[in-house]
């Protein structure tokens, strides 16, 4: 074979060089089509990141949305009113008692009986004989059945004049008489019907306005909202010597029951504090919520025995005290703990899973039954074997509990619980080994009941010193009840000049 020319392998590498610039120009397009390509897979990268972390957050929101949806009265603090239509059906943590529904034996009843000796007798006689039609006009009488009607006569305001009168001594001198205390003006309502004007008010929760319309008619005397609020006031003002006597007996209490809730006033979010016995209530209302306010209830300063709350912080810095946690608010807590478990991200097929907060409420709910036999036993205490068995499984499982993965807030929240019941077992299991200690606040929560009930009716109170008048007037009305005493009976004591005051043990 003949070699090439140098005309042909100029050729040849020519040719090369061209194929070899078009090979480096597709490799130069390849290389900018990968760069791209890696630019992005980054920017892709990047976005799956976030992506990933927003997925999260949306997730950990719908179960946080999750839980607020599930929260009611029975597993949270939230009142039963604010359930509305979507109130869950009853779902009762306890157990079957055995005993029978209705009044038990030994309750006493109230109902309507014949009295011995009726204020008025209206006679019934037969018009004439159901046989022959003779007249009975003079025959024997061989039985009478007594049917009683019980009524009120017709309501009338009776006027008694105080005719204050001067007289003239022989040495020229004048000297007038003097009219009771509480006759100071010239026309004014007497103490029973100022005690059923605020006996309406602060007893039944009639608004101002429908207080006086309803004395208005009742009384067929004219009463208007400003008349049943002087009449408030003047009751209030003549509360002093009964609110520093209970103030004194509460401070001395082995065992106090305390709470607070908010109330409206003036627009702006006020405090009503209570602190109760069996014998004994007493209500303020304060701007602040915390140990300032409770400071100037002046009950807890001087307290030293056992007190009764609801692991609300300031309660714990009085530490002359001895301190008991309600059980029916951790109880409350615990449901939603359990609630969150079976939905939430716990949840799976199959037979449900164990769940910390089931184990705390079952122990909790044994050692109540287990208090309640002690009780009727006479004993002091739970048995110390009972109690170290059930303390022992809820610090297990709290301990469980507070290692949980904290994935959201709720879960943080629940950590939180079950560190706080490690912390505080002694606290929570008071009732158990001191049986005068209940196991619940509920003597507390009833107290301010009441205050929702005046707030849903008047939306909220004008003034500061209108909501301290509610609170003494309401301190004293549950004070003589639980002494046995009418609120109207005592509210008329009241506007007597003459309160009632309570002794002191």
């Amino acid at each position: 074979m003949d070699a090439p020319t140098y005309a042909e392998l100029t050729e040849l590498v020519g040719a090369l060089g061209r194929q070899l610039s078009a090979l480096n120009k597709k490799f130069s397009q390849v290389e900018e089509k990968v760069l791209a390509l890696e630019k992005t897979n980054r920017a892709l990268t990047v976005e799956v990141v976030q992506l990933r972390a927003q997925n999260a957050t949306l997730r950990a929101r719908v179960v946080e949305l999750e839980a607020q949806v599930g929260t009611s009265s029975k597993n949270s603090s939230t009142p039963p009113s604010a359930d509305g239509l979507a109130k869950p059906a009853p779902k009762s943590l306890r157990t079957r008692s055995g005993r029978k529904p209705g009044g038990q034996a030994g309750h006493r009843g109230k109902t309507l009986t014949q009295v011995a000796d009726p204020d008025v007798v209206v006679r019934h006689e037969p018009p004439a004989c159901s046989g022959c039609g003779a007249d009975l006009g003079g025959a024997p009488q061989t039985g009478v059945t007594r049917r009683q009607v019980f009524d009120l006569p017709p309501i009338e305001l009776t006027v008694t004049e105080h005719q204050v009168i001067s007289r003239r001594c022989g040495c020229g001198k004048i000297t007038r008489g003097s009219a009771p205390d509480q006759v100071g003006a010239p026309v004014q309502y007497g103490p029973v019907a100022s005690a059923i004007m605020v006996y309406l008010f602060h007893g039944q929760f009639l608004s101002r306005a429908r207080t006086a319309d309803a004395l208005s008619e009742l009384f067929n005397a004219p009463v208007s909202p400003a008349t049943v609020a002087a009449a408030t006031t003047r009751a209030a003002a003549g509360l002093g010597p009964f609110l520093q006597r209970i103030t004194t007996s509460l401070a001395g209490a082995p065992v106090l029951h305390v709470d607070e809730t908010s109330l409206r006033c003036q627009g702006h979010l006020a405090w009503l504090h209570s602190a109760s016995t069996p014998a004994f209530t007493l209500l303020y209302a304060h701007p602040k919520r915390g140990k300032v306010a409770m400071d100037a209830m002046g009950v807890l300063p001087d307290f030293t025995g056992t007190l009764v709350h609801d692991a609300f912080a300031p309660y714990d810095k009085y530490t002359g005290a001895t301190h008991s946690l309600c059980g029916a608010h951790v109880l409350r807590e615990l449901v939603a703990v359990t609630d969150h478990h079976a939905r939430g991200r716990c949840q799976h097929d199959g037979p449900p899973r164990w769940c910390w907060a089931a184990q705390v409420t079952g122990a909790l709910l044994a050692l109540v039954t287990a208090a309640v036999a002690a009780t009727e036993r006479g004993a002091g205490a739970v048995p110390a074997d009972v109690l170290t068995a059930h303390a022992n499984l809820i610090r297990h499982a709290a301990l469980i509990g507070q290692h949980t993965d904290p994935v959201t807030k709720v879960d943080q929240k629940h950590r939180a619980l079950a560190r706080r019941i490690l912390k505080r077992a002694e606290d929570y299991l008071r009732f158990a080994t001191d049986l005068t200690v209940s196991f619940t606040n509920n003597a507390a929560e009833r107290t301010i009941r009441m205050a929702k009930i005046r707030q849903k009716v008047s939306g909220c109170m004008r003034t500061m010193t209108g909501a301290k008048e509610f609170a003494a007037i309401r301190s004293y009305t549950a004070t003589a009840t639980k002494h046995g005493l009418t609120t109207l009976d005592a509210l008329t004591r009241l506007t007597s000049a003459n309160p009632w005051l309570p002794t002191t043990t």
